[in-house]
């Protein structure tokens, strides 16, 4: 299990493959993300866990608190906007100080992305729960987009706890699986995946291998001696433990995921 990275939503575009198809993509930025820790903490029950903190986007000195100072000095790293960590295996740590790019990930893998979604305010059970609401033609008087009934009679004479009502909407840790990653820029660092992500544009977001897809399948896989299923297909390798700047001037600056299907443009035989 490797490390993730955090990056910027800057946007969404669309992508077309070298068989006509349209992709819309959304496209990540990578921020001067750089590794500013390696944990290693013991459980109670004897376990260990293992993360490496991970920190992005420049921030200046004199807006950054005395604690966080020290700890970004101690990393020998520019002070950051923010710190996050990722849980890995003990074979996964990368050196403090590592730049990270976007090479860490390849086209044609399945990425996670986590975010905070985009906050809609106090909204009604329609929109907020997708209720279907009550009838639009005859017999509702002015209750069209109401809830409907709330709950029991005299017994219980309350409302159960976790009722699907209005309230307030979005503003929450979101995490949107299984997205292919379709170009990576390395001169940029740009990851153009497959797919919405949450989050408004220039928001921070956390990328990492897909857990699913990529993870728990390349686990199960191998367990089970199907090696050529460990990676997507496509994918050949990854790189281990993480991909770094200097990987990526030995790579070409724009890497772009062939297509997966046959071209309708070429007659079947």
């Amino acid at each position: 299990m490797r490390t993730g990275v955090i990056a910027r939503k800057r946007g969404m575009t669309a992508m077309w493959d070298d068989q006509g198809a349209r992709h819309p993509v959304t496209v990540l930025q990578l921020d001067n993300c750089q590794v500013t820790a390696n944990i290693k903490t013991v459980r109670k029950d004897k376990s260990e866990y293992h993360a490496v903190q991970v920190a992005a986007t420049d921030k200046r000195a004199k807006n950054t608190t005395a604690q966080m100072l020290g700890h970004f000095e101690k990393a020998g790293v520019a002070p950051k906007q923010i710190v996050k960590e990722f849980p890995v295996t003990p074979d996964a740590h990368v050196p403090v100080g590592t730049v990270l790019s976007a090479v860490h990930f390849v086209p044609g893998q399945y990425v996670d992305v986590i975010a905070k979604s985009i906050g809609k305010g106090f909204q009604g059970g329609m929109k907020r729960w997708n209720f279907k609401g009550l009838r639009a033609s005859h017999g509702v008087s002015i209750s069209h987009r109401s809830s409907g009934a709330m709950g029991a009679h005299q017994d219980p004479g309350r409302i159960w706890p976790g009722k699907k009502m209005p309230g307030r909407l979005g503003g929450e840790r979101i995490t949107t699986q299984n997205l292919k990653v379709i170009r990576v820029d390395s001169t940029l660092n740009l990851v153009f995946v497959r797919g919405c992500v949450p989050g408004v544009d220039d928001a921070h977001v956390m990328v990492q291998d897909a857990k699913k897809t990529l993870v728990f399948a390349a686990k199960h896989n191998h367990a089970k001696a199907l090696y050529e299923k460990v990676l997507p297909k496509g994918v050949d390798d990854l790189p281990f433990p993480a991909g770094t700047a200097e990987l990526a001037k030995d790579l070409p600056p724009v890497i772009e995921a062939p297509a997966m299907r046959t071209s309708p443009f070429i007659p079947r035989e």
